[in-house]
């Protein structure tokens, strides 16, 4: 199929409706069909106002397959619709079951030793990690659409949490307080995340672009990197800032707490977390080495530090871990009093991260394997999960990318891998809690580091900087902001410059001068087409954006200072004098009433100019 895309097809000169043929180069090209635009079907406001608002809320038409079916069919859709189990359950077989028993203990074994990290990292008992890998997953399994999510804890929103929340209270002075807030925090994450897939406001997160992402996780994941010289130094009085500078002044300013066995222990199984990594990273075949490395660090740590308790005085471990199921937490829900709005805001800010994250990922492995995530049910999965979270002793939860990956090499098929993950961590809770007794905080800080180290996407951002700058200043400002100011402004400078991005697209959009392509009736732009030449006497301008009242004025003056600069290069090149300027509209989808206005307005003013104004629309003609 050849496409020819006619950007201008005629000109129709004023009072007798004759069509002005253009020769370019002596080849007289031939005058085109007219063809009439006709209004659309008449309709009221109601009806435009209700089709207007199905395609902001319902582009995908969710209800489509209730149409014309029995109220025993209805049902049945619509159980499938709110509980995706039901649409795969039916067909799960015995062969679906081995897949997803080998990838849900292999995620297992990499989700138990990181539950108890980030829960370090959000400064929470390290037993509340576990607890959020158990309750999430088995929610998310009967209410969630992507088959390879691994869901639980998560860095950068631990990071989050643990940053806001210890600003105004201390989770060592006033410990209960600071459990509270995180289930508080963690409720009104869900309540925010349920709210936008319910009222499908999804597009609300697609204010945190790629690039503002990008920019933030490798700034958090420094932060995170350098909060954790605590552990692997051993440094016992350590900053609670999370930026880049009170962050080293405290690890020198320490040196004297520093503990060569920590450190001589803490790099060697940080180097052997990395290696395996590595290994798995150049040979995706080999994933479960890197999958396996962190429980098998947990385990060798700990043996090393029984054997050497007696020698090892200053390694630091973890303690007593209580055993049992998630103890009920609703009744420690901070409702009310002066840290409320705390709560309230470490919440939503977390929820937006958490949510970010997780439909990312779970579109990521979704689009590898030919399905659909629908990212509305996705908001309202997770949502629902960390409202559930937050009643039995959780904290805001999320799919993992790495434990996802890890899943998805593993040969998950189903959610089925959640639900093994959350009885592995149950077996775990039920029966193996004291063997956590002597585990040293270090092999924690190296867990962490080792995970939030791939965060850092140097190349993604020299991408940028070749793409597009304003991408990559958004980029480079989230990262800078995240080290120097903080971690939630980080992200609001981030988020504001992504706007400022699409302000200065709506407001200021792309016009270009379009030439012919000789012996074409193909139009281009003169500065991207070395082959087009200017069409004599007509000076042919294109509009690529809607037009209204944000643009309309800048489009008028930018018109005009084209028709100028076009009149100067004639003067200059001595070439046939200016008779039709020519709007090539084709990219304008919209035009409200300050458009209409601003076109009448231009042709008032070049008529008394003596050039004459022809806008029109495009006709792709195609050969088959």
């Amino acid at each position: 199929m050849v496409l020819n895309s006619n950007r201008v097809e005629h000109f129709s000169g004023g009072g007798g409706g004759t069509t002005t043929t253009i020769t370019i180069s002596g080849d007289a090209l031939p005058p085109l069909e007219t063809h009439e635009v006709c209004l659309p079907p008449h309709r009221t406001t109601l009806q435009k106002l209700r089709q207007r608002l199905s395609e902001i809320f319902f582009p995908d038409d969710p209800l489509h397959g209730f149409k014309n079916q029995t109220w025993f069919r209805k049902l049945h859709f619509g159980l499938q619709y709110f509980f995706p189990i039901f649409q795969w359950a039916t067909n799960y077989n015995i062969k679906l079951l081995r897949s997803d028993v080998v990838s849900g203990l292999t995620i297992a074994s990499l989700a138990i030793p990181q539950g108890i990290s980030y829960a370090k990292l959000a400064n929470l008992p390290p037993i509340i990690g576990l607890y959020s890998s158990f309750v999430p997953p088995l929610i998310y399994s009967v209410l969630g659409s992507s088959r390879h999510l691994a869901v639980g804890p998560v860095s950068i929103a631990s990071l989050v949490m643990g940053t806001m929340l210890s600003e105004t209270v201390s989770s060592t002075e006033e410990p209960i307080l600071y459990l509270q807030l995180a289930f508080t925090a963690t409720l009104f994450a869900g309540l925010f995340q349920a709210s936008l897939g319910f009222l499908r406001l999804g597009f609300v997160i697609d204010f945190l672009s790629k690039a503002t992402l990008l920019g933030f996780m490798a700034g958090a994941a420094v932060i995170v990197s350098l909060q954790q010289l605590k552990g692997l130094l051993g440094i016992v009085h350590f900053t609670s800032k999370m930026q880049l500078v009170p962050v080293l002044s405290s690890v020198f300013h320490q040196r004297n707490e520093w503990s060569w066995q920590t450190i001589v222990m803490g790099v060697c199984f940080l180097l052997f977390l990395l290696t395996t990594r590595k290994i798995s990273m150049r040979r995706p075949k080999l994933f479960w080495i890197s999958a396996a490395s962190p429980l098998a660090s947990v385990i060798l740590s700990t043996i090393l530090v029984v054997l050497l308790k007696s020698r090892v005085h200053d390694i630091k471990t973890i303690g007593h871990l209580p055993k049992g199921l998630n103890p009920p937490s609703s009744n420690m829900l901070y409702l009310h009093g002066p840290y409320l709005g705390l709560a309230i805001k470490t919440g939503i800010v977390t929820g937006i991260l958490s949510l970010t994250e997780g439909i990312a990922v779970g579109r990521t492995f979704a689009a590898l394997k030919n399905y659909q995530v629908d990212g509305n049910k996705e908001m309202m999965a997770i949502g629902l999960m960390n409202m559930a979270g937050s009643c039995s002793s959780c904290y805001v939860t999320t799919g993992s990318f790495s434990r996802s990956a890890v899943n998805y090499n593993a040969g998950a098929q189903t959610v089925v891998s959640n639900i093994i993950l959350a009885t592995t961590v149950l077996v775990t809770l039920l029966f193996l809690m004291p063997l956590f007794y002597y585990t040293p905080n270090l092999i924690l800080a190296a867990i962490i580091i080792s995970a939030v180290i791939g965060l850092i996407d140097y190349q993604a951002a020299i991408r940028l900087w070749k793409v597009d700058k304003l991408d990559f200043l958004a980029c480079i400002s989230s990262f800078l902001g995240v080290l120097f100011i903080s971690v939630p402004l980080g992200l609001a400078i981030a988020v504001g410059v992504s706007v400022l991005k699409v302000l200065l697209h709506v407001t200021r959009p792309n016009t270009v001068v379009l030439g012919n392509i000789p012996g074409t009736q193909i139009y281009q732009n003169l500065s991207r087409y070395k082959e087009t030449v200017r069409v004599p006497s007509f000076f042919i301008l294109a509009i690529e954006s809607p037009m209204y009242f944000a643009n309309s004025m800048y489009l008028q003056e930018r018109i005009l200072r084209w028709i100028r600069e076009e009149e100067q290069w004639i003067e200059t090149n001595n070439d046939s004098n200016m008779k039709c300027i020519i709007l090539d509209m084709t990219a304008v989808t919209a035009i409200d009433t300050s458009g209409i206005d601003t076109i009448s307005e231009l042709r008032k003013m070049l008529e008394k100019r003596s050039l004459k104004v022809s806008h029109q629309k495009t006709v792709f003609p195609c050969k088959f």
